[in-house]
């Protein structure tokens, strides 16, 4: 998978949700897709990097500190 498949499954996933407010008016779209996308991400590296953050930290290209707070917020420690 490429990133631009990564970028048109989000595409399908926000017209969908457009389509499915049926006239509603959308709001905090930007936080909302940010965790939706950020929670299973975070646990697919994870795993990928045998629950190691200092590993997955590298792989996201973010700093381990960064990583632990993003992992705490999600509740994934």
């Amino acid at each position: 998978m490429s990133s631009s498949d990564i970028a048109d499954c989000v595409k399908r996933s926000l017209n969908r949700y457009f389509r499915d407010l049926e006239g509603e008016k959308p709001c905090a779209v930007y936080d909302m897709v940010l965790k939706s996308v950020e929670k299973p991400m975070l646990e697919v590296i994870m795993h990928q990097a045998g629950g190691n953050q200092t590993v997955a930290a590298d792989i996201l290209g973010i700093n381990r500190n960064t990583l632990r707070r993003k992992l705490a917020e999600h509740h994934l420690l």
